[in-house]
């Protein structure tokens, strides 16, 4: 397991019930992570330091998780030397690290998306061409919203992608793909900006919930239809068959659904809402996506609903604050809450924070309310001095049936 965050934490979690699983190694984990499985001190982006892990711990399959290493290519490394892997290599993974590529992409391939704009003229959403953790898309429904943003997205560097603002309700649709086929996992419903009612700036991401009022199977398995599909074939076509999870960030219009981003990795926060109700063996789905042959494989999923909820530091997503002890884990965790670690690190025997985004507290109920009651309880036992979250994850939920 490649990674160091929340999403790998759940990832490590889930991976750990394989029904096959005889070692879970993470590169480089964290210390929630270490719990179920043994941490090794190399980065994801020491793609020789992966390489010689992998060899020296007979590793048989790699998960890469953030979407950094794979486009540096840490997929192709990892296959060059014989080992199964879970992502795309580099040239697929482009459909995440270039916005302009990925327009090029779904234009060819027949997918509805935001229009380009020629100039930067509100309203309008300034996205950077290449990764940004998160953080590189800036919605300006003003012209002083355009004029504070163009300087951020520059400082960013690369080029700019200028696209329509678009109203509607987003969502997040997974798929696990083997190159040629889709399967689709749950719909999620993540939360971009740092404040309640959706305000403030954007960020990687403060919670999310699934499954999601309106997304059922048979919508989901439409939307796989219409965008994944196509563009799994385009890439295809240009000899960069994509193997991993790839993830379309949809705006759902008046025009129909329309693609905002695709990401060549698990999404991160909904990943955390998503694998808890996963009921069939994910290490099984993956091992068969990396081997090229998702024939058969039809994942089970619970009907209870999912909760997360993100704790990041003071300062956060500019400056933020590192170091600050964190207690009340335990208790979290023994009213039924998952404290998913995301940027921890141990002083001695201590928890404290060491990243924006520190912690993800995630809760199951029978419907979707009932998971975020759990979750909000859980996160009340939990003490970390200057934590930011919001408060009205899945609040629209809470009188609409799961």
């Amino acid at each position: 397991m490649v990674g160091s965050g929340g999403r790998e934490h759940a990832l490590a979690r889930a991976l750990a019930r394989g029904s096959s699983l005889e070692e879970l190694h993470a590169a480089p984990g964290n210390p929630g992570i270490a719990r179920i499985g043994r941490c090794h001190p190399v980065r994801g982006e020491d793609i020789e330091g992966l390489v010689d892990l992998c060899r020296t711990a007979r590793i048989d399959l790699a998960v890469v998780g953030p979407e950094a290493p794979l486009v540096a290519g840490a997929a192709d490394a990892l296959r060059r030397s014989g080992v199964a892997v879970f992502g795309p290599g580099a040239a697929a993974a482009r459909i995440e690290g270039s916005k302009s590529y990925a327009k090029g992409v779904m234009e060819a391939a027949g997918v509805a998306t935001p229009r380009r704009l020629d100039e930067a003229t509100a309203p309008c959403v300034l996205k950077a061409d290449g990764l940004a953790g998160g953080k590189g898309v800036f919605v300006c429904p003003t012209p002083a919203d355009v004029d504070a943003a163009l300087p951020r997205a520059r400082a960013i560097g690369g080029a700019l992608v200028v696209e329509e603002l678009l109203e509607g309700v987003e969502r997040s649709v997974f798929a696990v793909c083997d190159g040629e086929r889709a399967v689709p996992l749950p719909a999620a419903q993540d939360y971009k900006r740092l404040g309640d009612g959706d305000r403030g700036p954007n960020t990687g991401g403060m919670g999310a919930y699934s499954p999601v009022p309106g997304m059922t199977e048979r919508e989901i398995e439409a939307v796989l239809e219409t965008v994944h599909r196509p563009v799994l074939a385009e890439l295809a076509r240009r000899g960069t068959p994509f193997v991993g999870l790839l993830y379309a960030g949809l705006m759902l219009t008046e025009r129909g659904p329309l693609v905002l981003e695709f990401n060549c990795r698990f999404g991160d926060p909904e990943t955390q809402a998503i694998l808890p109700r996963l009921e069939s063996d994910l290490l099984e789905l993956l091992t068969a996506a990396a081997g090229g042959d998702l024939r058969g494989q039809e994942p089970a999923v619970s009907s209870r609903g999912a909760v997360t909820v993100v704790l990041a530091s003071r300062g956060y997503p500019d400056a933020t604050e590192a170091g600050v002890v964190i207690d009340g884990l335990e208790d979290a965790e023994r009213l039924g809450a998952v404290v998913l670690h995301a940027g921890t690190a141990l002083r001695g025997d201590t928890i404290v924070s060491a990243g924006g985004r520190v912690l993800n507290v995630t809760a199951l109920g029978a419907t979707v309310a009932e998971a975020r009651a759990r979750a909000y309880d859980a996160v009340e036992c939990i003490d970390f001095p200057g934590a930011q979250y919001r408060r009205d994850i899945a609040l629209e939920t809470v009188d609409v049936p799961a």
